[in-house]
């Protein structure tokens, strides 16, 4: 039974490995005949595991998606990579999947081996979390965009824009894009005619209609999501940088667009809901710069200025 039990175990792991699988081919990595092979395949079924089979060319066993999911096999490298994940989601943006992730983590530290669970521990153990104000999205919402995403779908919701009108929307969504504070669709909107970006926590009444649609040629989701994200802000500034723009694209990132003035400067293009916000972005930089075009942002740095020199003083006093 021990070694019938193993091979199961070893034959589930080949079925998730490769999509498909021959029955020769099963019986030569398991040492064992076709007819042990059809056997085994039985008992998976009856756990529970939907293994479909196909004849001709190009058939053979494969693993499908059932109604009920089945215990996982992980090795040691995926089981420490879902634990460190759902440590992660458990503050994580999506509304309801932290607890949920709990719930997973408690499940599988039960009945996780003692090597692995030294693995995971070690790696939370080193890891920090910093928690920050991040605005969350229901969980459904986002599942029903993504399958939309994913079978062309279009979808229609209820929207609120940043100054508070509401609207009925019908889009073609193409891509779902996560800042990291917040999730955004990209979608084209039929009624507008033109492509848009949506916030996901400002979407309410999400749901996927049956008409399909075939995918337009779009624009690269990433840098749409953050011109459309840029293009709301109520205040933009253009610095000078004293470097290269090699020297500071890992600190901006996404934050900002850089282009490049010689070997030494770099312009970069930032914005924000609040200038003392920017002020204080900015001075984070490793580096010197000029505000070319906002003089309120210098105004910005004039009060930050005051306030740095009473402290100064404070401290030497």
């Amino acid at each position: 039974m021990a070694t019938t039990t193993a091979r199961l175990l070893q034959l589930l792991g080949l079925l998730q490995a490769q999509a498909v699988w021959t029955g020769e081919d099963l019986a030569d990595r398991l040492g064992v005949t076709t007819r042990s092979v059809r056997r085994d395949v039985d008992r998976l079924r009856e756990l529970g595991y939907p293994v479909q089979s196909s004849r001709g060319t190009g058939g053979g066993y494969q693993l499908g998606a059932g109604r009920a999911l089945p215990p996982l096999l992980l090795d040691q490298d995926e089981a420490v990579a879902v634990a460190v994940c759902l440590r992660l989601a458990a503050g994580g943006t999506v509304a309801g999947v932290g607890e949920a992730a709990l719930r997973t983590m408690a499940k599988l530290d039960q009945v996780m081996p003692a090597a692995i669970r030294a693995h995971v521990a070690a790696v939370q153990e080193a890891t920090v979390t910093v928690e920050y104000q991040a605005t969350t999205v229901d969980a459904d919402a986002l599942l029903t965009l993504a399958r939309a995403v994913r079978e062309h779908h279009q979808v229609r919701f209820d929207y609120t824009a940043r100054d508070g009108a509401a609207s009925y929307r019908r889009a073609e969504p193409y891509r779902l894009v996560a800042t990291g504070r917040r999730w955004y669709l990209m979608a084209f909107d039929l009624d507008r005619e033109d492509w848009r970006s949506f916030r996901l926590d400002r979407m309410l009444e999400v749901r996927a209609s049956t008409f399909g649609f075939s995918p337009r040629e779009a624009p690269d989701a990433e840098e749409y999501i953050r011109r459309s994200v840029q293009s709301g802000w109520e205040n933009e500034a253009t610095v000078r940088l004293a470097c290269s723009l090699e020297d500071v694209d890992d600190y901006v990132a996404r934050w900002g667009t850089l282009s490049a003035v010689d070997e030494s400067h770099c312009d970069l293009r930032v914005g924000s809901q609040n200038l003392d916000t920017m002020a204080w972005w900015l001075l984070r930089l490793p580096t010197d710069f000029e505000v070319l075009d906002n003089d309120e942002l210098v105004a910005a740095y004039q009060r930050l200025a005051t306030r740095t020199a009473k402290l100064a003083g404070h401290a030497v006093g």
